[in-house]
């Protein structure tokens, strides 16, 4: 009985009702909509940086970190293998890079690039460029004279594909090695920082052009979850030769790592603003409502009802405004985001400025089942101690007072 008087008390007035419905509607989907968007770029971030030739693990020699010379290679490339064939969890990617900062020029321009050597077939899997190319042919294993530059660079060097690109950087014997590569292909990146500083060899040639006689930078590793990171960090770091380095790529990218890490206290916060704005609507609308059936109040206390039913009477009407508003809201907010995550944001406009932080130039929001949880419950709970206030008010209305009010 009391949920059905609740039920008519709640669309005495249908005007009002729609109005509050529509603020906590609004306020829901406003909270999943923007989590999703703010989930969606920190997810792009770290995707980004991951693929960017980060991986989830890299193994590096003393001092590569620091100072990414030459000199700081690793020799004992067999050994290293073995232990990463023989360690890693099934369906892991793993390959070997030489990677070092060098010089591109042609005839007319030159440029600082990093220099990456890589295992084609094995980096394919590994990091963006196996499925970046977009003109010209990815690098074959064997192709000692092919090179892959973004099209940012082409662009800035007026090149095309098949001209010449000359590379240049400090050999192991600290003098200048050079060579002369081909462009074989281009490809297209997220960032366009990225197509401008990265240019790709094979590895062979990269270590034939560097005097590194086998030696390689690194040993990049992709999990097939990264749940499993620290764990097996922790196990290449106990097993690899005493010398080597194991970084995750949290340490690789600090930065990354503390966006991720402030998220949750910012769409905490985000979602406390928003249910303030709501919440001053529901407290009025609610007391207006109590205010108008205070006769009515002091009649049941007059008949005998006790101040705890009042009380129960009138959360039970936030209750049912609460559960409509957010039923409707999140199946607004599922359907915004849906429909936004078929074409994503196009940030192309402001590229200059997203790129800044490592932003992609397409966005897509992606939905956290926690942060639905988390405005969910934010506006549920709240809702019912902001209703509080009003339900309290109705129960201490006494019957005289009541009564004498027109």
């Amino acid at each position: 009985m009391h949920f059905q008087l609740a039920w008519r008390n709640v669309w005495r007035n249908p005007r009002r009702t729609t109005v509050i419905l529509i603020a906590v509607i609004v306020g829901v989907w406003s909270m999943i909509f923007l989590n999703s968007l703010s989930r969606g770029f920190l997810v792009d971030l770290e995707e980004n940086g991951i693929a960017t030739l980060t991986g989830h693990i890299q193994i590096l020699a003393p001092d590569y970190h620091r100072d990414p010379v030459v000199e700081n290679s690793i020799a004992r490339t067999e050994e290293v293998r073995r232990l990463l064939q023989r360690e890693l969890p099934p369906d892991s990617v793993w390959g070997s890079r030489v990677r070092v900062n060098g010089i591109a020029s042609n005839a007319r321009h030159s440029s600082g690039v990093t220099l990456v050597g890589i295992e084609p077939e094995r980096e394919a899997r590994l990091s963006f460029i196996g499925g970046a190319v977009t003109r010209g042919e990815y690098l074959a294993p064997d192709d000692e004279i092919g090179i892959l530059v973004g099209q940012a660079l082409l662009d800035k060097f007026e090149t095309r594909l098949g001209n010449k690109l000359v590379l240049m950087s400090q050999d192991t014997g600290g003098q200048i090695g050079s060579r002369a590569f081909r462009i074989r292909g281009v490809f297209r990146a997220q960032l366009e920082a990225t197509e401008k500083q990265y240019v790709f060899v094979v590895l062979p040639a990269a270590q034939k052009m560097l005097q590194m006689d086998g030696a390689v930078s690194q040993f990049a590793v992709v999990l097939p979850d990264s749940e499993m990171v620290d764990t097996v960090a922790g196990r290449l770091q106990e097993i690899l030769p005493g010398e080597l380095e194991v970084w995750t790529w949290k340490e690789l990218l600090p930065l990354v790592q503390a966006y991720l890490g402030m998220m949750d206290g910012f769409i905490f916060i985000w979602n406390l603003v928003v249910f303030v704005a709501m919440g001053f609507g529901l407290v009025n609308t609610i007391l207006m409502a109590v205010y108008e059936r205070m006769r009515e109040f002091g009649l049941f206390k007059a008949l005998g009802m006790r101040p705890g039913r009042i009380l129960q009477d009138v959360l039970i009407e936030g209750f049912y405004l609460l559960c409509i508003g957010l039923v409707a809201g999140n199946a607004l907010g599922f359907v915004s985001v849906w429909t936004l995550a078929q074409t994503g944001i196009d940030l192309s406009a402001v590229a200059a400025g997203s790129e800044y932080f490592g932003i992609s130039r397409v966005v897509y929001p992606v939905l956290a089942a926690k942060d639905i949880v988390m405005a969910d419950v934010t506006v549920f709970v709240l809702g019912l101690l902001v209703s509080a206030y009003p339900a309290l008010k109705a129960a201490r209305f006494t019957p005289v007072e009541a009564l004498g009010r027109t």
